[in-house]
C-alpha cells in the first residue's frame, strides 16, 4: 500500500519508515528540512519537504504522493525534558490545527485510512491502576500537562470521527531504546546517572512503556488491519515507580536513585512530578493485541531495559 508519513525523521517515524518498507509499502516521509529528506531517501522512501500549517502546500504534497494510507507522527518536544519547563505549546498544536490538516489534505486526496500518535499515560487517576481506552483522560492534570491531555484528546476524536476514512488512534506508552529520552545517551538517563531523578512519596504512579521497535510494529499493524478506534500500545506489565527506577538504574550502570519526601519533590519538581510519581495510571494493551492482532517483542520494561541499555 502507498502510505504517507507526516513526522519521518522523528524518534518514531525513523524506525517506522524501514519498518513500512520491509512490509512491502511504499512510502512517502514528510519532513521540514532537506537534510531529514535526503536521509529519509537514502532509506529507501520518497520524501517530501512540508509544513503541515501550510493547508495549501500540504494538500499539494499529499495529493501528488496519492497514498491509501496516512500517517500522523508529528510532535515538537525538546531533546532535554525537564519536567518543570517543558513547553507542550508547539505539540498541542500540532495535535490540533495539524491534525486537522492531515485529516483535511487525506480525505482531498482520496485516502482511505488515517492512524495517528497519542499517548497512554493521560488517563485521569480515578480508577484502576491499569486503564483501558474507554476511561477518562486527565484534562485537569496539573499545567501544563493538562493542557496537553486536552489537545491530545481533541486530536484523538478529530481522527476517530473523520467522516470518509477509518481512523485508528495508537496511544503509544513511555518510549525507550535509541532516539528517545530513556536511551542510554538520552536526558532521562543524564539525569540518573547524576542520581537527579529520585523516587518521590510513595513512588505508585504507575508507568506503561514501549520499546520504539514495538511502536513501529504496532503501527505497521495499524496501517494494515484493525477497525477504526483508539488503541493504547505498550507493553504486559505497567509498573509501579518503586518497581522500574531501580531496574532502569541498574540497567545504566547508575547509582541506586534517592526516595524523596513528597514536600521534596514538590518542592524540587512541582506538582506534575509529584502525580507522575503517585498517581499516574498505566494502561491495558488487550484490545491492541485482540484487535490489531499485535504483540510486543519486548513484553516487559525489565527484559527491554537490559538489551536496549546493557
Amino acid at each position: 500500500m502507498k502510505v504517507f508519513l507526516a513526522g519521518a525523521s522523528g524518534t518514531l517515524g525513523r524506525r517506522l519508515t524501514p519498518a513500512l518498507l520491509e512490509s512491502g509499502h511504499q512510502v512517502t516521509g514528510m519532513t521540514r528540512s532537506q537534510e531529514s529528506a535526503e536521509r529519509i531517501r537514502k532509506s529507501g522512501a520518497d520524501a517530501v519537504v512540508c509544513d503541515v500549517f501550510d493547508r495549501e502546500q500540504l494538500t499539494q504534497a499529499v495529493g501528488q504522493a496519492a497514498p491509501e494510507i496516512i500517517v500522523h507522527q508529528l510532535t515538537a518536544l525538546p531533546s532535554v525534558f525537564d519536567i518543570r519547563k517543558i513547553d507542550y505549546g508547539p505539540t498541542n498544536r500540532l495535535r490540533g490545527e495539524g491534525t486537522r490538516n492531515l485529516i483535511d489534505a487525506c480525505a482531498a486526496a482520496g485516502a482511505s485510512r488515517f492512524v495517528s500518535q497519542s499517548i497512554c499515560f493521560m488517563y485521569a487517576p480515578d480508577g484502576a491502576a491499569t486503564a483501558s481506552e474507554e476511561d477518562l483522560v486527565y484534562t485537569d492534570a496539573p499545567a501544563p500537562f493538562g493542557e496537553a491531555a486536552s489537545a491530545t484528546q481533541d486530536g484523538d476524536r478529530q481522527v476517530v470521527e473523520a467522516s470518509g476514512m477509518a481512523g485508528l488512534v495508537l496511544r503509544y506508552g513511555f518510549f525507550y531504546g535509541p532516539g528517545t529520552y530513556y536511551a542510554s545517551d538520552g536526558h532521562v538517563a543524564s539525569e540518573f546517572r547524576k542520581r537527579r531523578q529520585p523516587i518521590v512519596g510513595s513512588g505508585t504512579g504507575v508507568f506503561s512503556f514501549i520499546h520504539v521497535e514495538d511502536a513501529a510494529s504496532a503501527t505497521v499493524a495499524a496501517v494494515e488491519r484493525g477497525a477504526p478506534g483508539i488503541y493504547n500500545v505498550c507493553d504486559d506489565e505497567p509498573a509501579q515507580m518503586k518497581e522500574w527506577v531501580p531496574v532502569y538504574a541498574q540497567a545504566l550502570g547508575a547509582k541506586r536513585p534517592f526516595k524523596v519526601p513528597l514536600w521534596v519533590g514538590r518542592l524540587a519538581a512541582g506538582p506534575l512530578a509529584v502525580h507522575f510519581a503517585t498517581g499516574l495510571r498505566g494502561a491495558s494493551n488487550a484490545k491492541a493485541k485482540r484487535n490489531l492482532d499485535w504483540h510486543p517483542q519486548w513484553a516487559s520494561w525489565r527484559e527491554g531495559f537490559r538489551e536496549a541499555l546493557g
